[in-house]
């Protein structure tokens, strides 16, 4: 029987993906309008370049000024207004089980992974090396485990695969074999693209119910400064006709590809990312584009691209707040550090920023867990760890609820002085969704504590467990077989294991 308690605990997760007010604004409402205003005039007398023949035609059909030698579209603030008008201000991201579809408006807070890193940590040596297929699957399955990562945003590279148009197919295909979260990623050609755009066809029954609830989304990416890359844009273009959800981020860093100043660099981000969102419009008005802030700031020393910098939160808070200014829902960016190990610069920098871009309302946060090293490389250890951060975030987020029940006033004066609460039916009640419980901290008192019992040693007791359990495909045995014969070059494992192959559950992670 389903107790009160239950009813209450799981009121608290059903809005634990949400927040009712963004409590971190570092922009005020002048510099809110200031920067909108100013997107809006770059777009209209400097423009973007755009090397795609499909965007470039879109946007001069839709009344954009071009210049066809230079391959320059300048776009007329009536026009960039009308996209923001029919860009959808609610997106879902759906599961396909149902239990973590992330809608993205106003600003309600969905976590995931992501950042397409080229190695991993070990979780066995502990040494960096390249990533595989191998850890594309076991991300995947982490992420399913992993209770306050909401989506899996791909995150690792599988290097084996050597053929560009085999990429997608083998990325997107593990990741919907090992996981019933919502699935986004990067794309690395237009047949790769069509390709997971077929598979998941075949997963979702038919096009129009994919499109009527995608369980997968896409990034492409404007080129900073102000570029529509030729193949990006035809990838675009393609998804924005297929009306499937698909992100224009931009990724300008301060001093390289920005002004070097943060608002430079926030402008910058809103008049790309617009830039984006009306060429999505103009392709096929109400297609659901999602605006995008990945950028950052320089190293002065080597003018590198920094990861872990506070400033690089308060950026992406501040692009959230201008997404909300514009109703647009935004993929945005936290939780990341420049440490090359899970130590305590690991611990903070993440920390710090997945508080900071969550408390500003981001919808879907990528890259916040398990990213490190710039970006580069992930770390299981720390993909559990941030899930702990995550779930503190969750609770700071969901703010503290004022009502007669919560506040208990005629409890305390039924009470009176010097009374204690612990065996009253009002602390049953609520104890178990008030106060987030850590699954990682170790709160217990010096003297019942083990050597060597804290927070990393029980994170690399939860990796171990997930990867020592045995693999289950999350998709229909009959479907799978069919995907795997439809897309021959998806590898099951090592270069050697192809799909059909008879070997093909020896092959199984």
């Amino acid at each position: 029987m389903t107790t009160e308690e239950d009813i209450l605990l799981k009121k608290y997760t059903s809005e634990s993906h949400r927040t009712l007010t963004a409590s971190y604004a570092p922009l005020d409402r002048s510099a809110v309008q200031q920067i909108a205003e100013a997107a809006l005039e770059i777009l209209a007398k400097s423009g973007m370049a755009a090397y795609s023949p499909t965007a470039f035609e879109a946007l001069r059909a839709a009344g954009a000024q071009v210049d066809t030698e230079k391959r320059i579209v300048r776009f007329p603030r009536s026009l960039v207004e009308d996209a923001i008008d029919s860009s959808p201000s609610s997106i879902t991201l759906f599961s396909r089980d149902g239990e973590n579809d992330a809608v993205l408006e106003r600003n309600r807070v969905h976590y995931s992974t992501g950042g397409t890193a080229i190695y991993v940590l070990d979780p066995d040596t502990g040494r960096r090396r390249p990533s595989t297929v191998k850890d594309v699957i076991l991300n995947a399955r982490m992420v399913e485990a992993l209770e306050h990562i909401h989506a899996f945003t791909i995150n690792v590279f599988p290097n084996e695969i050597k053929q560009k148009d085999h990429i997608d197919a083998n990325r997107f295909f593990h990741s919907f074999d090992n996981t019933a979260k919502h699935v986004m990623g990067g794309i690395y050609s237009m047949k790769g693209c069509r390709d997971v755009v077929r598979m998941a066809r075949m997963i979702a029954g038919s096009a129009e119910a994919l499109r009527e609830k995608p369980f997968v989304s896409f990034i492409t990416l404007i080129i900073s400064p102000f570029k529509i890359d030729k193949d990006y844009g035809e990838i675009t273009c393609y998804l924005a006709k297929e009306k499937l959800p698909v992100v224009v981020p931009t990724e300008p860093i301060c001093g390289t590809t920005s002004p070097i100043t943060l608002a430079g660099n926030v402008l910058t981000h809103v008049a790309e990312t617009l830039g984006g969102i009306a060429l999505v419009q103009c392709v096929n008005k109400g297609a659901p584009g999602i605006c995008g802030g990945v950028g950052s700031i320089t190293n002065l020393q080597t003018m590198d691209h920094l990861g872990g910098p506070i400033e690089r939160a308060m950026i992406n808070a501040a692009v959230s707040q201008m997404a909300q200014h514009f109703q647009i829902p935004l993929y945005s960016t936290g939780g990341t550090t420049d440490s090359k190990e899970m130590d305590i610069q690991a611990a903070y920098e993440s920390a710090m920023s997945s508080l900071l871009v969550a408390m500003s309302g981001a919808n879907y946060i990528h890259d916040i867990a398990g990213l490190m090293e710039s970006d580069l490389t992930v770390s299981y250890e720390k993909l559990v760890v941030d899930n702990e951060i995550l779930g503190m975030c969750q609770r700071v987020i969901r703010g503290i609820e004022v009502n007669d029940d919560t506040l208990a006033t005629e409890l305390m004066i039924e009470k009176g002085p010097g009374k204690d609460f612990m065996t009253e039916e009002h602390t049953l009640r609520h104890m178990r969704g008030e106060f987030y419980v850590p699954e990682l901290a170790n709160r217990r008192k010096r003297d019942s504590t083990s050597p060597g019992d804290n927070s990393l040693s029980r994170a690399k007791a939860i990796v171990d467990k997930i990867k020592s359990s045995p693999p289950d495909s999350l998709l229909p045995a009959d479907l799978r077989e069919k995907i795997l014969q439809s897309f021959p070059e998806i590898q099951l494992a090592e270069n050697t294991c192809r799909a059909g192959s008879q070997e093909k559950e020896e092959c199984r992670v």
